[in-house]
């Protein structure tokens, strides 16, 4: 292994991998503290043990000593007469306290007065660096989901930003945006979130639609400031385009056999996941040796994804262990990265300088040649949108899920092809309380039953953009009824919640479901902001 030093800003990052080629952009560890490879057998022994539920727990414990200190220390007390685990952590950690923690609902308030009483409890000042933490250090504020979520998300972000726009928190917006730009150019991605085991992924990438959203709630001329780092994050997913074979990957991309280049999930490391560290081995211990490391890096992959875990991922709607992620061309991802193409496009006139109008041209060529590739994830006969298999072609028509949303939302789709989905939208995944992740009830948390905000909001606006207002009012208001009446019975906002049976809380997935929640508390207002909602919103 080899092992190449890159320095970025005023710190040195240390990149870690099989070999440095030549492009550059590896795996990156940041300078804070890394619990997953400073400690020593100390992380494996408590994340095993279960004496933490949530293995993200103690990746998120900050250490009283300096990490090799700690680890001499367990070293020498494991090994003495009535040694305790949980106790030597308590004593040699401070354990996290969930985001919002404390903040008790107030019973007068609506569902809307609530959610902008959160935005304070869920905002979290600028950071100061921590060599002893495994948080990455943030220069402005901003927004955390709630819960066991304590740091920044990158694609949850977009969605409660949605509300901070109702809610007149333009500036934070800001701050925030401001922050993913810092993250871009001191690591060269935005990582999944600010903590140092995030960091050999990123998440669905939604800058280009956050700058976007900020252009329209203030002006162009503010968000041009943004254009630079939205060319570097592309150039981060495009890394290898220029080298790729045809019918080859390299990290996030594919080239089809006929040249075309397309995205897909990727992680750099191939090790069990650091915040999911004990579910990951408990299944990897059940694949042979050999298999292991792919089963790791599909999930990461898929935690890259932000569906972690559906259906729409395993070849065994029932077998976590058949994840096919890396194989895998998602129709949403490469929306995300055609609106990336045509908003660096757009940005690239609107700043007229010298040389951008070729900058322009180019990534509206590279904006036309994809949608052509995403058009072709179209099947007729189904009248919906697919993932592909990159190394057969075939589209997998057997797992259709809420991600047939998203040609819809970005304008992608024909207006044939938006009908089309629409419809079936309607007759297959409307439920009594909005739309279902996929109609396969797998146990995981990204399936039947559960509907989750970002998937709302996407498939909501998709068919009011493909002409069904009236799909799109009729889908608003069940989910709005049902946040409202879960917010009426609990005083809580939650991650998810189950779409298909009121009376039923959203389950599934590594851990239990969170309330706080960013990404709901936006969905939340930007529906309630429409005119046809306004009733419903009142109480």
């Amino acid at each position: 292994m080899k092992t190449c030093v890159v320095r970025r800003a005023s710190y040195v990052v240390l990149v870690v991998a099989v070999a440095c080629r030549p492009s550059g952009r590896q795996a990156v560890r940041g300078s804070s503290y890394d619990p997953a490879h400073e400690i020593g057998p100390l992380f494996s022994d408590v994340q095993l043990s279960g004496i933490f539920p949530d293995s993200k727990e103690f990746v998120d414990a900050r250490p009283k000593s300096a990490a090799r200190v700690i680890e001499a220390r367990y070293d020498s007390a494991r090994r003495t007469p009535g040694f305790v685990l949980r106790a030597f952590v308590e004593q040699n950690f401070v354990l996290p306290q969930p985001a919002g923690d404390g903040y008790h609902t107030v019973a007068s308030q609506s569902m809307v007065q609530h959610i902008n009483a959160l935005w304070p409890v869920l905002t979290r000042s600028a950071d100061s660096a921590d060599a002893r933490s495994s948080l990455i250090p943030l220069p402005n504020s901003y927004i955390v989901p709630g819960g066991r979520f304590r740091e920044v998300y990158y694609w949850d972000s977009y969605f409660t930003m949605l509300g901070l726009v109702q809610s007149g928190r333009t500036d934070l917006v800001k701050n925030m945006l401001d922050n993913f730009a810092h993250l871009i150019q001191t690591i060269g991605h935005i990582p999944n979130g600010n903590r140092t085991y995030y960091l050999s992924r990123s998440q669905p990438p939604y800058f280009a639609a956050m700058v976007g959203l900020y252009a329209r709630a203030t002006d162009t001329a503010q968000a041009l400031r943004y254009l630079d780092a939205m060319e570097q994050e592309y150039a981060f997913w495009m890394d290898g385009a220029d080298t790729l074979a045809p019918g080859h990957a390299f990290r996030r991309l594919v080239r089809l056999s006929d040249s075309v280049v397309l995205n897909r999930y990727w992680d750099d490391s191939d090790e069990p996941r650091p915040e999911s560290y004990r579910p990951d081995v408990e299944i990897g211990q059940t694949l042979p040796e050999s298999l292991r490391a792919g089963f790791y890096r599909n999930a990461r992959a898929t935690a890259e994804s932000g569906w972690d875990f559906s259906s729409r991922w395993m070849r065994n709607p029932k077998d976590l262990r058949t994840l096919e992620t890396i194989d895998l061309i998602p129709v949403d991802l490469n929306s995300l990265l055609y609106n990336a193409e045509r908003t660096i496009a757009a940005f690239a006139k609107a700043r007229h300088r010298a040389g951008e109008d070729s900058l322009a041209a180019r990534f509206t060529r590279l904006a036309d040649v994809r949608r052509q590739a995403i058009l072709a994830m179209y099947d007729p006969k189904e009248g919906f949108f697919f993932d592909r298999r990159w190394r057969t072609g075939e589209l997998v028509t057997d797992r259709p899920s809420l991600a047939a949303a998203a040609p819809l939302y970005f304008g992608i789709a024909t207006q044939n092809q938006g009908q089309h989905v629409a419809a079936r939208l309607e007759r297959d995944f409307l439920k009594p309380g909005g739309f279902v992740t996929t109609n396969f009830a797998s146990g995981q948390q990204w399936d039947a039953p559960n509907g989750w905000p970002p998937l709302a909001w996407l498939t909501i606006e998709g068919v009011r953009r493909s002409g069904r207002a009236d799909l799109a009012d009729k889908a608003a208001t069940r989910w709005l009824v049902l946040l409202q009446r879960t917010y009426r019975e609990t005083g809580r906002m939650m991650e998810k919640y189950d779409v298909v049976n009121a009376n039923r809380k959203a389950g599934g997935g590594e851990y239990p479901t969170q309330d706080g929640f960013g990404w709901t508390n936006g969905v939340a207002l930007a529906l309630c902001a429409q005119p046809a909602q306004a009733r419903t919103c009142k109480n």
